[in-house]
């Protein structure tokens, strides 16, 4: 089943790749400037695991991109669009190699299952 929800979230990456670049008319430059931006959020794990784990969800969550991908749809904003795009893109580029949405108690345990060290630690 792993497989398939890997399988699902590279065409989800693809598709937003496509509209970024196609529909938007995105530049490599800003989407590769975007497109890690998300990660910053690991930082907040050097005040505690709980404030890391939020800002990753927060910055990882599809549906909260989703939401501004509506709102730049809305006020007819392509820059809002294209950072939609691409932090959607980057959503399932991490989830493609494994890195789902954290729990509160451990950077390793996510919604996907455990990773990293852990994975051995708790199979």
């Amino acid at each position: 089943m792993k497989n398939v929800l890997k399988l699902e979230e590279l065409g989800m990456l693809l598709f937003f790749m496509s509209a970024y670049f196609r529909i938007y008319d995105g530049s490599w430059v800003l989407f590769l400037s975007l497109f890690f931006l998300p990660d910053l959020a690991f930082l907040f794990y050097f005040l505690n695991k709980k404030m890391g784990a939020i800002a990753y969800n927060i910055m990882h969550h599809k549906g909260i991109m989703a939401v501004l991908f509506i709102i730049g749809f809305e006020i007819h904003n392509i820059l809002v669009l294209q950072i939609a795009l691409v932090f959607l893109a980057h959503s399932s580029f991490d989830r493609v190699a494994g890195y789902g949405l954290k729990y509160l108690d451990n950077f390793d345990h996510t919604h996907l299952g455990w990773i990293g060290k852990s994975k051995f630690k708790n199979e």
